[in-house]
């Protein structure tokens, strides 16, 4: 069932139920041990260690402050997520609802489920050998973060004294794996603005893009 996949991401399971469980979301299975939930909280770490043993051999003379960014932007959820796109992940991914195969979050914690299954399937070794593979070429290109909207609004604000912004849920919609959360985000001169995500980080991170637009700073 899973040969091609197999052949794309160059690594042939000895157990194919790992792959199968890594494959498997939630809303296809709740059952412990049948989705990918447990092997992405493992692969989740191996993927962490391998990039910052990456980094740190990759570039000798950098302090930590400098390896941190470059760290964050090989780990974050639209790097790993891209790259369950570009393994084709989510064209064998096992749901319970088509929609599911586009969820950025899907994506990224089935390509750490991957990662996990790799681990317990051969070694740690094997696993950091199959994330240096992958990732090696985002290392060359000097991968950065993108660029964080909370980040930019807590400097903007400051700026303009206007002190910290302030985050507040105000409601959470949807279904329990595909929740919908709707947060504002408040500054001291009475400004408001709401945004909108799957996670409560990534709502809050829509209200401070929201916040700079408002304010005039979202280049």
């Amino acid at each position: 069932m899973f040969e091609e996949l197999q052949n794309i991401i160059k690594y042939r399971f000895k157990n194919q139920s790992l792959l199968r469980q890594a494959l498997t979301h939630s809303s296809h299975s709740i059952k412990i041990g049948e989705n990918y939930e447990r092997l992405e909280f493992l692969g989740d770490r191996v993927l962490g260690l391998s990039i910052a043993a990456l980094l740190y051999r990759a570039f000798p003379k950098e302090p930590e402050g400098s390896l941190s960014p470059r760290f964050v932007g090989l780990v974050c959820r639209e790097t790993v997520a891209a790259m369950a796109k570009n393994l084709h992940l989510d064209r064998y991914m096992i749901v319970g609802s088509e929609d599911i195969r586009e969820n950025e979050n899907v994506l990224c914690d089935v390509c750490e489920a991957l990662i996990g299954a790799i681990f317990i399937d051969s070694d740690c070794e094997t696993a950091v050998d199959f994330v240096n593979e992958h990732w090696k070429e985002l290392i060359d290109k000097n991968v950065a973060p993108p660029k964080d909207a909370k980040t930019k609004l807590q400097e903007v604000s400051c700026s303009k004294n206007l002190g910290l912004p302030q985050y507040r849920i105000e409601s959470r919609e949807g279904s329990e794996h595909e929740p919908l959360f709707h947060v504002s985000a408040h500054l001291s001169n009475g400004l408001q603005t709401i945004g909108s995500g799957r996670s409560k980080k990534l709502a809050e991170q829509a209200a401070a893009a929201a916040m700079l637009g408002r304010i005039g700073h979202d280049g």
